[in-house]
């Protein structure tokens, strides 16, 4: 592991002073970024941690109606949250499918949106991977690419996002609150991670020193919560990143559905949004064929990037089933249930 100094600033302004360095990197739990480090995938001069920060580890209760997590809250906490379960089922139910118990109680919030692809190839360094390292190729392109995209792909870089978290944020149009040397500075989570395009590297909208403070969900997003579910396809039960993964949200009102977020997860470099099939589900009687007419236009622009065409069909059906459940209705389930005493990190969630 490369040699680095460690700093541990006492506010935010400060943090950002210091991750504006060349070189710099942020510290939170470190669940993903010290995987990286120590197979010298990522290589920081410098440490920030900010783990410690006051006022990042609350949940609070917004007077619009919506809410605001800190980016520190861990995953578990989160996905525990009495409150935060009944009025977003579908994040807690996607927080809950990721990772295991002993990651969900060390991550965090932030860092979760931030986690790095878990393609083979940008993990072994003997590989060419223009993510990380610009202009040296993909080997993606002809190696073992089955789990790759099919979606938002491009010649450099045909890498997924792994996270199951950001799936039904998009969906809910959840918004980052970023802190810089500018100021504070506000975007929608789909805006927020860009398609690789010729610069697979830069994978946010980032600027250099900036950190994630705060995520915020509209008063909208609850309305939600009775038709809301979120599917994940893997290749073992528990403890693996999505193959194909789906959030569906549905308002239903006397049989009809009057609005409507569909949102997919393993098939693009980025969390994918499905406007298309939400606009032909708004207004439309919730049964299969529209269900299966939503998930075609899903699909429409889906193509593949190697051995993976079958993606796109399996992708299609989990969003139709995904539909399936979601009109079916929001059963009363885990995530309400409140947090372990014993996990780590446990308490740190608090409505202010």
């Amino acid at each position: 592991m490369k040699p680095f100094d460690y700093v541990r600033p006492a506010s935010v302004r400060e943090a950002v002073a210091a991750a504006s360095e060349p070189g710099a990197a942020y510290l939170a739990a470190g669940t993903n970024l010290l995987d990286l480090m120590k197979g010298g995938i990522s290589r920081p001069s410098r440490l920030v941690d900010v783990s410690h920060l006051p006022d990042l580890d609350h949940i609070e209760d917004l007077a619009d109606g919506g809410m605001r997590i800190g980016a520190l809250v861990r995953n578990a906490d989160l996905a525990r949250d009495r409150d935060f379960a009944q009025r977003f089922p579908v994040i807690a139910e996607a927080l809950l499918s990721g990772a295991s118990a002993q990651l969900r109680n060390a991550a965090t919030v932030g860092g979760n949106l931030l986690q790095r692809t878990r393609c083979a190839y940008f993990y072994d360094v003997a590989s060419a991977c223009n993510k990380r390292d610009p202009g040296a190729g993909c080997d993606a392109r002809g190696g073992e690419n089955r789990l790759h995209a099919i979606l938002g792909w491009s010649e450099s870089c045909i890498a997924t996002h792994p996270s199951d978290f950001c799936v039904p944020l998009i969906a809910l149009d959840a918004v980052v609150e970023i802190e810089g040397k500018a100021g504070r500075r506000e975007i929608p989570l789909e805006k927020f991670h860009r398609l690789p395009e010729n610069t697979p590297e830069r994978e946010t909208v980032f600027e250099p020193g900036e950190m994630i403070v705060a995520l915020r969900l509209p008063a909208e997003a609850a309305r939600f919560a009775a038709h809301a579910r979120y599917l994940k396809v893997r290749e073992r039960t528990s403890y693996a990143f999505a193959v194909v993964s789906a959030a569906a949200a549905l308002r239903v009102e006397h049989d009809r559905i009057v609005d409507a977020r569909v949102a997919l997860g393993g098939v693009a470099p980025k969390p994918w949004r499905a406007r298309e099939a939400e606009a032909i589900l708004a207004g439309a009687r919730p049964d299969d064929a529209i269900f299966h007419r939503a998930a075609a236009a899903a699909l429409a622009d889906a193509r593949p990037s190697g051995n993976n065409n079958f993606k796109i069909e399996l992708a299609r059906r989990i969003v139709v089933r995904a539909l399936v459940l979601a009109a079916a209705g929001t059963p009363e389930r885990v995530p309400a249930l409140p947090a372990s005493p014993f996990a780590a990190g446990s308490g740190a969630a608090i409505h202010a």
